[in-house]
């Protein structure tokens, strides 16, 4: 049995899709609030659901009943509740699942995290926190470490309109990122559950080609046929928001903001031979997202 933290969210719901149709026995925790129609969705898939919480190791406690897998995709970056901090999610959330799964005897604990800037930030802090706890767990690990979800980042959601023909261009624009799919993360995640090559591994996790946010521009030029206006954040102000705000989740924007604009570039030729797979361009999104409505991927990270 594997347990999915996060599993209403973008990329939980897609991991317990593909662990569904691998006919994997799948229990999603889900919160006494969570929507119901997205609920209704892991339940169609076959899922069991566990009522449950981060905050509430009770809770966790009882959905680790019978399991020997746990995959937690949970961030309190979005703060959806009341009391949904970084502090409280990210990283003493975190730790109660951790102890939960130990305590019941899991035998596997695969997270999602990030690689990170070159200056902490709360978000980044909690989950460097995170991934040392597991470590010392006991428990066979995999951290996986994805950089930009192209479907967050190339959104409006961050100033990314490519209906609108406009751009938020984080930094000089000019340093590279290795843009990933969620929908690729989520194929790594259910591969690594059986795969000897992820045990007790921290893998880092991009997409097919490092482009910066100019040449990624010019790709939805090139995919639109129109040219895109551009408005540029310069570092200084990111660093100076990040700096005079008090609040972690603020922080964390700002830092994240600053991760992307000094570029994530992530070699991925090792990864795909213990993992073999064909992975989403950006020019493959450009073209998707041009044929289909938008819609907000903002829970992926």
């Amino acid at each position: 049995m594997i347990l999915v933290a996060g599993a209403t969210g973008v990329l939980g719901s897609e991991i317990c899709r593909l662990l569904a149709e691998q006919g994997k026995s799948i229990k999603a925790l889900v919160r006494e609030t969570s929507d119901p129609e997205k609920v209704s969705q892991l339940q169609n898939l076959g899922a069991e659901t566990a009522i449950g919480d981060l905050t509430d190791r009770n809770s966790l406690d009882m959905a680790c009943i019978g399991v020997n897998t746990v995959i937690s995709t949970v961030s309190g970056i979005h703060g959806r509740l009341d009391g949904d901090t970084i502090e409280r999610v990210d990283r003493e959330g975190q730790q109660n699942l951790i102890e939960a799964a130990k305590a019941a005897g899991v035998e596997r604990f695969i997270f999602i995290s990030f690689p990170g800037g070159k200056e902490g930030f709360p978000l980044q802090d909690a989950k460097r926190s995170t991934e040392q706890k597991i470590k010392e767990s006991g428990m066979n690990y995999t951290i996986l470490q994805p950089t930009c979800f192209m479907e967050v980042w190339l959104s409006p959601a961050l100033g990314f309109d490519a209906a609108a023909g406009e751009a938020r261009i984080y930094g000089s624009g000019e340093n590279r990122v290795s843009w990933v799919s969620y929908k690729d993360v989520a194929k790594f995640v259910v591969a690594a559950i059986d795969n000897p090559a992820a045990y007790d591994s921290v893998i880092e996790l991009g997409g097919p080609e490092a482009l910066s946010p100019l040449q990624v521009v010019k790709i939805f030029e090139n995919t639109t046929g129109r040219k895109f206006s551009l408005q540029h954040v310069p570092e200084e102000v990111l660093m100076q928001q990040k700096a005079t705000t008090t609040d972690s989740r603020s922080q964390s924007f700002a830092g994240l903001m600053l991760y992307a604009a000094e570029g994530s570039p992530i070699s991925m030729d090792e990864t795909l031979q213990n993992f073999p797979m064909q992975m989403q361009s950006v020019e493959d999104y450009a073209r998707e997202t041009m044929l289909k409505p938008d819609k907000s991927t903002a829970g992926a990270v």
